[in-house]
């Protein structure tokens, strides 16, 4: 089997906010407590695999606000203007 060469590691995706939810995952990085404990111990293939996860982790909680942001009958960009947030 060929094994791809690396230029570049893939650095680590901590934001430095490192507090979890009940179920484990990280609110700064969305990995779990293993792909986080398990990081540098990784091959280049499994932290593609966890960013993979973090990627969908990031789609499913954006698609989850977008639905609360309709029931509500709220949406965001009409209700405030872009300077009004900082």
């Amino acid at each position: 089997m060929n094994q791809q060469f690396e230029l570049f590691d893939i650095d680590n995706p901590c934001i430095g906010v490192c507090q979890s939810n009940k179920k484990g995952y990280c609110f700064g990085c969305l990995r779990s407590r293993p792909e986080r404990q398990m990081w540098h111990d990784m091959t280049t293939e499994q932290r593609r695999e966890v960013l993979r996860l973090v990627s969908g982790r990031k789609l499913r909680i954006e698609q989850m606000r977008q639905r609360k942001g309709e029931q509500l009958g709220f949406d965001f960009e009409e209700e405030f203007e872009m300077g009004e947030l900082f």
